[in-house]
């Protein structure tokens, strides 16, 4: 029985992440001596399913590479990585930074690697697992259940690592605003106190969230055109003003660079809708709606300071019909909102200096 010692869901991911790396790396030699690979079948399930090659996300000792080729395994940990290449193919990397060009990979195979990092930083990984897979690419995710965003164990096997913990539907949805269809999840049952879940997913041409902990202000479209959904990152069109005013308005530095907007600047982007058209409103309501509620949960889970909803059609569909452009008196997971015109080049209404002014104003806050 373990005897939990630590429960955040903030703790910062330069803590959680040295910790257990150094935990993996002092106790790499240690572990392969005693630990077993799990869920065999999966594994070769997935190499039948798949087209071209596999990442092993968080390969460890590299045991499932076999079973995946042509696979790449790739561990945080230099001593895991080593270990690994007695299976196959390793690479020692960042799991936030992926060494693979867009859209080079089939699949994924992550057993239990997603567990070591605090929850809010897992949509950021899964958004670097949806720009290096193909579209209908398919993989299997590995989690533990509960509800905890970082725990530790007195008796952990390797000690000073730290573990989060998913209840389904927080998993879900993350996982669809990360721009992936998920299947039925897998309930996997072992001798430990708390279950495991495996997620089947599979990558939607969509655009994947940024988002995290500590965002100043989280940026909301109405939904991907398809040349965002081609190039992975929203507003992308020549013609789309949204990235010249950002800079303008001081909220970002680099272009079309949504990860870096996030982590330098704390300005998080997801959609409202996730289906990709060419004009918004090929939408329908209920697809609004739907994706309101998503936003109402995002909003919940990791509490940005205000959020912003670029174009009106969206927040009147869902939210109501008959907003105008400003503060809402309505919230989002008690967030304030304000609401934008579209940065689309259809809008004539606008200029790069008025949007540049909204997206200000509704940085600052009410």
């Amino acid at each position: 029985m373990c005897c939990r010692v630590a429960d955040s869901d903030t703790m910062s991911l330069g803590k959680h992440w040295e910790r257990t790396r150094a935990a993996h790396d002092a106790g790499a030699a240690a572990w392969k001596a005693h630990a077993n690979p799990r869920q065999l079948g999966l594994a070769k399930k997935l190499r039948a399913e798949v087209e071209g090659t596999v990442i092993d996300l968080g390969c460890g000792q590299g045991w499932h590479l076999p079973l995946l080729e042509p696979a790449v395994g790739v561990d945080a940990s230099m001593e895991m990585a080593q270990l690994a290449t007695e299976h196959g193919t390793v690479t020692q990397a960042d799991l936030r930074q992926l060494p693979f060009a867009r859209e080079s990979i089939g699949g994924v195979w992550a057993s239990r690697s997603l567990v070591y990092l605090p929850r809010t930083e897992v949509p950021m990984v899964l958004a670097e697992l949806h720009r290096v897979m193909r579209a209908g690419a398919t993989g299997y995710l590995w989690v533990f259940e509960d509800d905890e965003g970082a725990r530790q164990w007195r008796d952990d096997s390797l000690p000073g690592r730290t573990f989060s913990f998913w209840p389904r539907e927080l998993l879900r949805q993350t996982l669809v605003g990360a721009g992936f269809d998920v299947g039925e999840f897998i309930t996997w049952q072992s001798d430990i106190e708390f279950g495991q879940i495996v997620a089947p997913i599979t990558k939607r041409w969509t655009l994947p969230d940024y988002v995290g902990a500590d965002m100043k202000l989280l940026i909301c479209g109405l939904n991907p055109s398809p040349s965002s959904a081609d190039s992975g990152v929203g507003f992308h069109k020549a013609g789309n003003r949204f990235w010249p005013a950002a800079i303008q308005s001081g909220l970002v530095t680099k272009d079309r660079d949504p990860a870096h907007a996030l982590l330098a600047h704390g300005m998080g982007m997801t959609d409202m809708a996730k289906r990709p058209t060419r004009r918004a409103d090929e939408l329908d309501k209920a697809e609004y709606q739907a994706g309101f509620e998503r936003l109402v949960q995002l909003a919940e889970w990791l509490q940005p300071e205000t959020i912003c909803m670029v174009g009106l059609a969206g927040w009147r569909a869902a939210v109501n019909r008959k907003a105008q452009r400003g503060w809402q008196p309505e919230t989002v997971g008690d967030r304030q909102v304000y609401l934008m015109p579209s940065t689309s080049g259809l809008n004539a209404h606008d200029t790069v200096d008025t949007l540049a002014q909204h997206l200000r104003t509704a940085a600052v806050g009410l």
